[in-house]
């Protein structure tokens, strides 16, 4: 898959890891950089390019992952879910087809990241239409339909 990712200064090293983990596991990164320590300026470059169509998914860092999170969510068509452990990962694609993961650098380890990034994409694309969780995420895509006009 083509991921986009991008991160603030602060979570480069991060970053880095994640990188390495994915295009070890076969997939094409395409690095947004990490040089804005505005990171909301980064986030919304990977939103927009995954929104586009241009990337599978994204991976957004910073600090904690909330901002990330925070500022890629307020791009229309990107659901972002911001994770700290891989359950949350696996849960991000099987429940609730987010396109973007988030994740911070002050609060998760390298193996951790590492782990999260490979959970998220191996279960990428296998969102549940008919399950239990599929009215909820509807609710979701149908109010932002109806707002991001």
């Amino acid at each position: 898959m083509k991921i986009a990712i991008g991160c603030d200064p602060n979570a480069a090293p991060l970053k880095k890891e994640v990188i390495e983990e994915l295009e070890s596991a076969g997939h094409t990164l395409k690095d947004f950089g990490s040089d804005d320590p505005i990171y909301a300026n980064v986030v919304i470059d990977v939103a927009e390019a995954v929104v586009r169509g241009e990337y599978d998914r994204g991976i957004v860092m910073c600090g904690t992952g909330i901002g990330a999170s925070i500022a890629a969510n307020k791009v229309p068509g990107a659901y972002c879910a911001a994770v700290t452990d891989n359950y949350q990962a696996e849960r991000a694609a099987l429940s609730n087809d987010a396109n973007m993961i988030a994740m911070g650098q002050q609060v998760t380890g390298s193996k951790v990241a590492r782990m999260m990034a490979k959970t998220y994409m191996e279960n990428t694309g296998n969102f549940d239409k008919n399950g239990r969780s599929a009215p909820k995420v509807q609710r979701i895509y149908d109010y932002a339909n109806a707002h991001d006009k």
